[in-house]
């Protein structure tokens, strides 16, 4: 991508897109295209492909997409897959119709079995049944994923899927019903610090075990990807060894939800303890990916778990009104 590429970030509001702009902007890109809601219903055919006529972008981030914990997965099952599918089918149909040079798709590392072996590798996928509390939504994005790869079979496009790890950083939502686990601890964790409450009740067992990584080190993975040579991109997108155009993002190391407690209840400065609600479910037992494929690409993550955290406490403070 050049300093002057058009360059469509979907989902640009959101916590991945965010972290899209703000990666291409310090990157010196000046050419960012971005439609909030109220101006591009991705849902809606015609207007995207009204959209992708006028704009003609050469380059897209499809970060857009219906997100949620097990809470709001459990309730809105039909919305998670209905709109995550037509959000990712309009984008990549019109960007392979007004030849869009190079597409991101951003999956989730849940589109992999419940219990397949660590660290997973891409080649894991569709090899076992998928967790409950979130199949919609990972049926959803492995079908973009297959979209991606069926693209790039027919018609030669260049469509790469990312698995990003479990995501954090600034935009988080810290809504306790429909939060990821991060954030609805940060959330829990400060308010029982601000209350004076001796001690905050977590769901499950607190032994399943999590990765996070920091946006703004997914955004800098995204990019860099995207500018890989063209022999190197394409080696990723139509593998020889016929596996899916997919790349795992993570930082290759993960801790059980109590242990990511504690550094939370660290970094807010709180001193009360931690009870565990066991009715409450787990969740997949232990989700750490394999980053092999883009550590051998040279990319790692640069944000340690503990400076993120802090950093991401700090924009709760600053979004939320609570400092």
């Amino acid at each position: 991508m050049s300093p002057e590429s058009r360059i469509y970030v979907a989902g640009h509001a959101g916590l991945v897109g965010s972290a899209f702009v703000r990666e291409l902007e310090r990157q010196g890109y000046r050419n960012i295209l971005t439609r909030i809601r109220a101006e591009l219903d991705l849902t809606d055919p015609h207007a995207v492909g009204r959209f992708f006529d006028d704009a003609a972008p050469e380059y897209v981030f499809l970060a857009a997409a219906k997100v949620g914990g097990i809470v709001a997965n459990n309730t809105y099952p039909a919305e998670f897959i209905a709109t995550n599918l037509g959000i990712q089918n309009n984008v990549i149909s019109e960007a392979r119709r007004c030849d869009v040079r190079r597409l991101l798709f951003l999956g989730s590392s849940c589109i992999y079995p419940r219990d397949c072996p660590q660290p997973i590798r891409e080649e894991y996928l569709l090899t076992g049944p998928l967790e409950a509390t979130n199949r919609p939504y990972a049926i959803a994005k492995i079908a973009g994923v297959e979209t991606c790869w069926a693209y790039n079979r027919q018609y030669g496009t260049q469509y790469l899927a990312v698995m990003p790890t479990n995501l954090y950083g600034p935009g988080d939502n810290y809504d306790l019903q429909n939060s990821h686990v991060l954030p609805a601890l940060i959330r829990k964790v400060h308010t029982a610090k601000v209350e004076g409450a001796s001690e905050v009740t977590l769901w499950g067992t607190g032994t399943p075990r999590r990765e996070f990584l920091y946006t703004d080190d997914l955004a800098q993975a995204c990019v860099f990807l995207m500018n890989l040579p063209d022999a190197g991109f394409s080696a990723l997108t139509a593998r020889e060894d016929g596996q899916a155009p997919l790349v795992n993002i993570g930082c290759g190391e993960d801790l059980t939800i109590l242990e990511l407690a504690g550094l939370v209840r660290d970094a807010v400065g709180y001193t009360g303890t931690f009870t565990l609600d066991r009715s409450k479910p787990d969740g997949t037992p232990q989700k750490l990916l394999s980053i092999d494929r883009i550590a051998a690409l040279g990319w790692r993550p640069r944000t340690t778990l503990e400076a993120g955290i802090a950093l991401a406490y700090a924009d709760y403070l600053r979004t939320s009104g609570a400092a």
